[in-house]
């Protein structure tokens, strides 16, 4: 099955190459450019990346991803001419998965791309211990899927290796540098809240509604860890 990505764009010039390197890396594209498109498309269609423009006519793309996530755990790779660490970091607070700055490479495109697909879609074929299960939490690796029992449980490509680097190692309290490391190859000293808002949103997600609300316990100046209950 060919997988499709949705390229939320004005530039005219810059659909034809990105869709090229979206061919390049084996995806078919379709092309809007407004935001309010990309969410109408999104909300009817189910694309299996979104390549975001920060500076689109109607909307910032901010806005965008923010409500994207909202609905979707749908890849976002967010394209901007904007070069700040800032705004990279806030890009990636609400929601985003990668970030790439015009003017754009179209080998570094395609590569970004297809490891994307490839965290999400083939991690960790390879690898042995390919279920992780801390009651009540099984979590399946290689599908990427998260189940509480028999609920299944969406998460984005993020809260997933989050999550997965907190249940390799339940009940140890895991650095916060550590954790900025292993899931976003953050290097240590950087100043982000990145790993704070997929916390509270893996929090969100795992503790709503259930009898057991405490989860992941945050270390204070530490880190975090998983003492997931018995079911």
């Amino acid at each position: 099955m060919t997988r499709t990505a949705l390229i939320v764009e004005d530039d005219d010039y810059l659909h034809g190459t990105l869709a090229d390197a979206l061919a390049d890396a084996g995806l078919e594209a379709r092309s809007v450019t407004t935001g309010a498109e990309a969410l109408e498309v999104c909300g009817k269609e189910s694309p299996d990346l979104v390549l975001l423009d920060l500076g689109l006519p109607d909307m910032d793309g901010i806005d965008v991803c923010r409500q994207l996530r909202q609905r979707s755990v749908v890849p976002i790779i967010m394209i901007t001419g904007r070069r700040t660490d800032v705004d990279r970091i806030v890009g990636l607070e609400v929601g985003a998965d990668d970030y790439i700055v015009k003017p754009l490479q179209r080998a570094e495109l395609v590569a970004r791309v297809r490891a994307l697909l490839r965290r999400i879609h083939e991690y960790p074929r390879q690898e042995s211990g390919r279920e992780l299960h801390v009651p009540p939490l099984m979590i399946h690796k290689d599908r990427r899927t998260v189940l509480w029992g028999e609920e299944s449980i969406d998460l984005t490509p993020k809260e997933f290796d989050l999550l997965c680097a907190l249940a390799s190692r339940p009940d140890e309290v895991i650095p916060a540098k550590q954790l900025l490391w292993e899931v976003w190859q953050y290097p240590e000293g950087i100043k982000t809240r990145t790993l704070d808002v997929h916390i509270g949103r893996l929090r969100g997600k795992l503790e709503r509604d259930r009898k057991h609300p405490e989860l992941i316990l945050t270390v204070p100046g530490v880190g975090y860890k998983l003492e997931a209950p018995a079911a």
